[in-house]
C-alpha cells in the first residue's frame, strides 16, 4: 500500500543517512499516516490521512 495521504497527497520524502565516518546511504522519510473514519459523500468511510490534515481540521474524526 502506498504511503500517501488520501486528502493532501503527501508522500514519502528521500534523504541520506550519514554515519560518523560520513558513509552515506539513502533512506526514506515516511509521512505519519493515521486511519480514521471520515464522513465523505453522505456516508462514513475509512481513509488514511496525515496528522497535518487532522490537526488543521481538513479531516475530522467521527465516532460510531
Amino acid at each position: 500500500m502506498a504511503a500517501r495521504c488520501d486528502l493532501c497527497g503527501k508522500g514519502p520524502m528521500y534523504g541520506s543517512r550519514v554515519s560518523h565516518a560520513h558513509n552515506v546511504t539513502h533512506r526514506r522519510f515516511e509521512p505519519n499516516l493515521q486511519r480514521i473514519r471520515a464522513y465523505i459523500g453522505g456516508g462514513f468511510k475509512r481513509i488514511r490521512v496525515c496528522t497535518r490534515c487532522i490537526r488543521t481540521g481538513v479531516a475530522t474524526k467521527h465516532k460510531v
